[in-house]
Order: structure tokens, then C-alpha cells, then sequence
């Protein structure tokens, strides 16, 4: 991969951490309203996966995804500063202020939103690949999730009705060590996710999620295998997610420090361009614009207005009234 593509995945990445910890600050300010997830650890999946999704493909995003959302709108015609608007619960948000976290999603982008109900759109994104493969059309359906969403039904479920039917879906799997705090190897047959997914017959490839250059080349493999119309593709994505979900840490010190420190994506390809020769200063001015960028994002949400209570039904429903059968 030339310097430049590196440099670029570099700017994606600090602009995803950026998001996810001016987000946590607000929120822990009390100026996010809700429950937040967020995706500090995993900026290297989601810039892998944000470099190769066009506004024709869709992806269903899991609720750490806020930095595939806001690089989905930079790069396909929208505003970054949306996602953090919703986020915010304000009404310049992609879904008005209503959507939130855990339902923010623009089409038009190819965001075709998350879901509270882990697993849930493994079943929706089966019907979102049919129709690209009846329209031939040269498009993914993506779905990303977690380990704790393999624990499902859904899941076999997904996989076996995408292998029947030979649908252009990508599963993107980051493994992330736990389902809330259920250490993976104690939750499932296989702490390696893909020996799970192997046994449907199409590709299924595990690598490090944390390593920027081996994420986006396992990537582009499968978008080149999916659009080749060769059928599905599962990568599973070893990663770690830096916050718990709730407070306080029970992993031990030296788990900690080794994702936190030694195997830190954004860290890894850094000294992947130092060795390339690329100058520090560099780097450093990549991370204080992404970084400036980010609190524009935030004070155009604080400044952004509320929803309109009178506004509070629309785009909810179709009508109030149900058509008689």
C-alpha cells in the first residue's frame, strides 16, 4: 500500500478517534443525551471498511460505529457534523434529533441504520442483498457486528440464507473480546469466530483488526470478491474495545496495556509511516485538524436547535390510519 492511501487511512482514523472522545466528553458533561457506546480501539476496522463502502452499497452499522457514519456522510455528499448534530439529540441530526446513537441512519449515504435489538438486522440486511442480486446490480450489503451478536440465532441464521441464495453480503466481524463483559472464549464454541462461520462454504478470513494495512487489504479482497458476484464473505476482525460498557475496568493491567499501548491501531500506523520516512510533524498536524475539525462538529450541535415538539410523529409512521385488509 503507497504512503499516500496510508496517510489517508491515518487521517480516517484520528478523525474517528476524535469524534469518539469529544462524544464521550460531552456525554460525561451531560450534553449527550441517552446511552453511548462508543468505538475508541476499533478506529482501524471501521477506516478499512469506510474506504471501500460507496453511497450504492449499504451498511448496517453497530452501535460503536459513530466514526462509519460520520466518514459515510463526509464521503458521500453529506455532513459529518450531522452525525454529531443527532448524536446530540438536535435537529440539524441525520434523523432530526430523533434517531440517537443507536438509530442514526441516512440512505442516502448507504447508512441503512443501526438497531437496539443485538443481531436483528443480520435477518434485514438478507433482504437489502436480495434485491441487489435480482436488479443485478453491482452492489454490498454489509452488515458489522460484534462477537456477542455470533451468540444468536440470527447469525447462523444470516449466514446460512446468504449461502443458499448466494447474496452479495459482507459480514464484518470485529471480535472485540467481549459481549458486555462475557470474555468470548467462554461465550461461544470458538474464541476464533471465523471456525464458526467456516462451516457455510463461502470465504471466511480472520485478521488484525488493529492493523490498518491488514484490515483494508482484507477488505478490498472481499468487496472485490462480492462484487466479482461470487457470493458472500465473513472477516472477522480481532480488535478490542478501549471502555467497558459499564464503569469501571475488569480487565487486568496487562490486557490493558497491551491494546492500549503496544497493539494501539492508530499508534501502529504511525510507526508504520515513520519507517516509510514520512516526518512526525506530519502525523502530528494530521491528528490537531482532525482533532480542530471534530470541536467545529461539536459546537455546531450545541448551537444547533432543538426538535420540534410538533414535528415529534413525522417520518415514523406512514399515517395514523391503518389500511383495512
Amino acid at each position: 500500500m503507497d504512503i499516500g492511501r496510508q496517510l489517508d487511512l491515518y487521517r480516517d482514523m484520528w478523525t474517528i478517534r476524535a469524534f469518539e472522545q469529544g462524544l464521550e466528553r460531552e456525554f460525561e458533561a451531560g450534553n449527550v443525551p441517552g446511552m453511548l457506546h462508543t468505538g475508541l480501539g476499533q478506529e482501524a476496522t471501521q477506516a478499512a471498511l469506510a474506504a471501500h463502502l460507496e453511497a450504492t452499497d449499504c451498511f448496517f452499522p453497530d452501535h460503536r460505529c459513530h466514526g462509519l457514519n460520520a466518514l459515510a456522510q463526509q464521503r458521500h455528499g453529506g455532513d459529518g457534523r450531522s452525525i454529531m448534530a443527532e448524536l446530540f439529540g438536535r435537529a440539524t441530526g441525520v434523523c432530526s434529533g430523533k434517531g440517537g446513537s443507536l438509530h442514526s441512519a441516512d440512505p442516502s449515504v448507504g447508512n441503512f441504520g443501526d438497531n437496539a435489538v443485538e443481531g436483528s438486522y443480520m435477518a434485514t440486511v438478507l433482504g437489502v442483498a436480495l434485491a441487489y442480486k435480482l436488479r443485478r446490480q453491482d452492489r454490498v450489503a454489509c452488515a458489522v457486528i460484534g462477537d456477542g451478536t455470533v451468540g444468536r440465532g440470527e447469525f447462523h441464521e444470516s449466514l446460512n440464507m446468504a449461502a443458499i441464495w448466494d447474496l452479495p453480503v459482507l459480514y464484518a466481524c470485529l471480535n472485540n473480546g467481549y459481549a458486555i463483559s462475557l470474555p468470548a472464549a467462554q461465550g461461544l464454541a470458538s474464541a476464533d469466530i471465523v471456525d464458526l462461520a467456516r462451516g457455510y462454504g463461502f470465504p471466511c478470513v480472520q485478521v488484525d483488526g488493529n492493523d490498518i494495512v491488514e484490515a483494508t487489504e482484507a477488505v478490498a479482497t472481499a468487496f472485490d470478491h462480492i462484487r466479482s458476484g461470487r457470493g458472500p464473505y465473513f472477516i472477522e476482525f480481532i480488535t478490542w474495545r478501549w471502555q467497558g460498557v459499564f464503569s469501571g475496568e475488569f480487565r487486568s493491567d496487562e490486557e490493558v496495556k497491551y491494546w492500549k499501548v503496544d497493539h494501539d491501531p492508530i499508534l501502529m500506523a504511525a510507526e508504520k509511516l515513520l519507517r516509510l520516512d514520512v516526518p512526525e510533524d506530519r502525523l502530528h498536524a494530521i491528528e490537531s485538524a482532525e482533532r480542530e475539525r471534530i470541536e467545529e462538529w461539536i459546537r455546531f450541535a450545541k448551537d444547533s436547535p432543538e426538535p420540534d415538539l410538533a414535528k415529534a410523529t413525522a417520518d415514523v409512521y406512514i399515517g395514523w390510519e391503518v389500511a383495512g385488509r
